[in-house]
Order: C-alpha cells, then sequence, then structure tokens
C-alpha cells in the first residue's frame, strides 16, 4: 500500500464502497480501510444446502437509477432480480389476524384494518395546520391522520424499517421526505400529489412505488463486486487507530491528513488529502475524539438497539396459510414477542430447497432490546411459538439460524438535527474530514447509494478547489 493517496475512506461497508466507487471513476487515488477481513458490513449472504441466508439486509427498493448504474459499472447487472409480484401484498397483526395493507381508495374503504371511525379521521388531514416544533413520528401522525393509524400502520411500519419507537423518534430526521409534504404543501395528501412531477424530475421513485431487488446469490453479490472492481485499493483487516491533520485545521487549511492504522498487526501510516469516515458513529466517535470531544461524545450516544433475527426453514406442507406478500409487521398493540416476519422464499427465487418454506423473522429493537439478548434455543422457540399462532404453522422448523446484532440501526431521534448541524460544523473547521454512514441521511441501502455520490461529489470539489487534482 502506497503511503499517500488523494482520499482514504475508513470503512468498507455499502456506503465506503460506493463512494470509493465513484472517486474512483473520476480517476482519484483512493484507498480503502477496513476492519474485517471481508468488505461489506453487515451486507452479507451465507448458503448452506439449499437455504440462501441474509444476515444484513434481506433485500432494496430501487429508489434511485444510481442502483443499477453501480451493478452495470462492476459487472453484476444480469444478477439483480426483481421480487415477486405478490411482494407488493403486505401484512399488519390486527387482533391476532393478518390483515393485508390497502393499495387502492378501495381496498382501504372496505379493509378491517381500521375501524369506521379511524378512515372518517383520515379524511380531516387536508385541513390539518403545520407544526410549530420539532415533533416524533408519533406526534405527526397522531396529529395529522389519528392515533388509530399510528398504532397500525406507523408503529408496525417504524419497527420493520428502524426497528425503532415512533415515540423517540424524529420525524424530521427519520422521515424527512414525509415532513416534507407537509413543510412545503401544507398537507400529507396533497403533497403527495404534487410531488409527483418532483421525484420525477429527480429520476427518484416513492419508495412505495418503488421495486424490490435482490441478487441471485444474495445481497451480498453488490459488496463483493464493488470490492472486486476496486481491487487492490481495498485494505481489509486494518484497524484506524487515528486521523491526525498534518497541517493546520482552519479554514484556509488545506486538509492533509495523517491516518494512523495497525495492519494485521503491523503499524501503518498513510497520507491523504482528505479523509472519508464511513464507519458506524460509535466507531467515528473515537477517530474525532482528539478534534472535536463534544462531537465524539454525540455520535457516541446514537442509540442503535440490539435486533435478533432468526432464519427458519420449514417444510411448505406445514404451513397452512398461503405465503402470498412480502409478509407481515406487528403493531406494539398486538403486544407480540417478535417484530415481523420476511416470508423470504416467497419474494425471490432459490431461498430455500424445494417443497420448503423460508421465513426470516425479527426480535428486539427500540420495542423489546432485552429479547435480544436471549440464547439461540430460546429465541428459536420464542419465534415459533409466534409463527405457529399467527401463521397456522405445524410442527417444528426443519433448519434455524439465528443472527444478531448488538447495534443494529441508528436511530433518528428528537434532537438528531442538532447532531447533523454539528458534524456539518466539525467539517467546516476540519476541511478535508468528511462523516458518511447510516447516522446521516437515510438507513436503506438506496439511501446509502444517494449519499456516497453526493459525498464523493463534495470530495472532488475539495480536490479541485485546494489541489488541482481534478476539475470540475
Amino acid at each position: 500500500m502506497a503511503d499517500h493517496h488523494d482520499v482514504v475512506i475508513i470503512g468498507a461497508g455499502i456506503t465506503g464502497l460506493a463512494t470509493a466507487w465513484w472517486l474512483h471513476k473520476a480517476g482519484i487515488d483512493v484507498a480503502l480501510l477496513e476492519h474485517d477481513p471481508v468488505v461489506g458490513g453487515t451486507m452479507k449472504t451465507d448458503h448452506d444446502g439449499g437455504w440462501l441466508i441474509e444476515t444484513g439486509p434481506n433485500s432494496a427498493l430501487e429508489t434511485t437509477p444510481l442502483l443499477k448504474a453501480i451493478s452495470a459499472d462492476v459487472g453484476i447487472a444480469h444478477e439483480l432480480i426483481y421480487a415477486n409480484d405478490v411482494a407488493d401484498k403486505r401484512y399488519i397483526l390486527r387482533d391476532g389476524v393478518l390483515h393485508p395493507l390497502p393499495m387502492t381508495p378501495g381496498l382501504f374503504l372496505t379493509s378491517r384494518l381500521w375501524s369506521i371511525p379511524g378512515k372518517f379521521r383520515l379524511m380531516k388531514e387536508p385541513f390539518i395546520g403545520r407544526a410549530s416544533k420539532e415533533e416524533t413520528i408519533a406526534e405527526f401522525v397522531t396529529r395529522r391522520l389519528g392515533k388509530e393509524f399510528l398504532d397500525y400502520a406507523i408503529n408496525p411500519f417504524v419497527a420493520g424499517v428502524y426497528a425503532g419507537n415512533p415515540e423517540q423518534l424524529s420525524v424530521q430526521a427519520a422521515f424527512p421526505k414525509l415532513y416534507a409534504l407537509e413543510k412545503k404543501y401544507g398537507g400529507l395528501i396533497k403533497g403527495q400529489i404534487l410531488g409527483v412531477r418532483e421525484r420525477k424530475k429527480r429520476a427518484e421513485k416513492a419508495k412505495d412505488r418503488s421495486r424490490l431487488f435482490s441478487y441471485r446469490r444474495g445481497m451480498q453479490t453488490l459488496p463483493e463486486a464493488i470490492g472486486k472492481a476496486l481491487g487492490s485499493r481495498v485494505c481489509t483487516n486494518t484497524n484506524v487507530e487515528r486521523v491526525v491533520p498534518s497541517r493546520g485545521t482552519g479554514e484556509a487549511s488545506g486538509g492533509s491528513f495523517r491516518v494512523a492504522a495497525t495492519q494485521n498487526g503491523k503499524n501503518l501510516s498513510v497520507n491523504a488529502n482528505a479523509v472519508i469516515l464511513a464507519v458506524p458513529s460509535y466507531v467515528a466517535s473515537t477517530i474525532v475524539e482528539s478534534l472535536d470531544i463534544p462531537l465524539a461524545t454525540s455520535l457516541k450516544n446514537i442509540y442503535y438497539p440490539p435486533v435478533a433475527e432468526v432464519f427458519l426453514g420449514f417444510a411448505q406442507k406445514d404451513i397452512q396459510r398461503p405465503l402470498d406478500g412480502f409478509g407481515f409487521l406487528i403493531p406494539s398493540k398486538e403486544d407480540r414477542r417478535i417484530l415481523g416476519t420476511i416470508w423470504s422464499s416467497t419474494l425471490f427465487p432459490n431461498r430455500a430447497p424445494a417443497g420448503h418454506a423460508a421465513l426470516t423473522s425479527f426480535v428486539g429493537g427500540s420495542r423489546q432490546p432485552d429479547l435480544a439478548a436471549l440464547s439461540d434455543s430460546e429465541l428459536t422457540d420464542l419465534v415459533v411459538e409466534e409463527l405457529q399462532s399467527i401463521m397456522r404453522i405445524s410442527g417444528r422448523p426443519i433448519y434455524s439460524r439465528v443472527m444478531r446484532w448488538d447495534k443494529a440501526i441508528p436511530q433518528y431521534r428528537i434532537g438528531h438535527l442538532a447532531i447533523v448541524r454539528s458534524m456539518e460544523e466539525f467539517e467546516s473547521r476540519h476541511r478535508g474530514m468528511f462523516l458518511s454512514g447510516n447516522y446521516r441521511g437515510g438507513i436503506a441501502v438506496g439511501d446509502c447509494i444517494i449519499n456516497s455520490e453526493i459525498v464523493a461529489n463534495r470530495v472532488k470539489q475539495f480536490l479541485a478547489e485546494t489541489t488541482n487534482i481534478v476539475s470540475l
């Protein structure tokens, strides 16, 4: 590895990998340092006797053309597969019964998921005024749509996306596009109608209209392919200890840095004109601590709840109900011990042996963090009991696997926007350092890809202004 690079990126999860790829395409000399022996972060796939187990994201929504573009760049466009059409059908549990989430006005009117008063409450939405303060998701939704819609639509959705609690998350930080509908248009229904034209201009799709995709051999195909395309620019088994500005850090600074690390037990020192921290916030906090203690403390305090994933394989004949959808989510009011279940083998082919079904369930999160600490056997028994009750499954699974994340998904709680502003101030004071990752700008795979291009463009502009390495 050379002792100087234009850019050093710390962290080879999907954000760091994609950022490195955009910079590499622009002819910029980039090095990517990763603590683990393989790239991809949480985006990993296991294959075991005909079972395909995702130990990170189970799929992604094609919310941006950048996803297809980067797949083509690294030679895996032919590996892209889209979910079965039934994936558009999603279920919510109410009173122990799975109800399909209505996707049209007609289905909404006939759905038993909400009561008649709850449906009439939605009709008031266009006449609700704007908020005067930062609100939680629960406050925002209750004010605009009513308590019942919060309980049986938004609460389970937040658990499925963030493993989070709508009473704690900031709507402005966690769902900025939803918040923007009120801010710009004065309401959600009006904004949803008028916002279609703007999304078309940005070549983006609303998440509820985006196609669900994966790869034939699982989601790990993407980070593996990017890592392979970057080649020797990726250094695994490398633990970054600190980043030291080798010149001043004020506004006039040229932004030259020294990255101190160890690789396979040996000391390593690399100089760079710019450094991108593409690691979880609690890892970034240890790196910026010598430069900005308040920011380091804020980054460290971003909450990542524990989550356990329980992958179970059943004989198809033992499942008494049709697997005719994406799966189901569970509102907290149902007082269950799982957050929801993905019907994995229904979505994509080759996820389970013939005659079998693969079900992926999630336990813990902000709702019930203590449950994630149960033993593997306890978690398996817990999930089996819930699935037997909800889905009328008979017998035991013939395959099981339990995966855990002590720190799963960053929670964009009230006050998160103040942390983001402190990151921006840090980047202004320490020009040439950039903070990136799913704790900033969105947690979904598509969000990470979009933000990777944004950061790459900011870095290119910085290099052009300070070193003339690239031209705008």
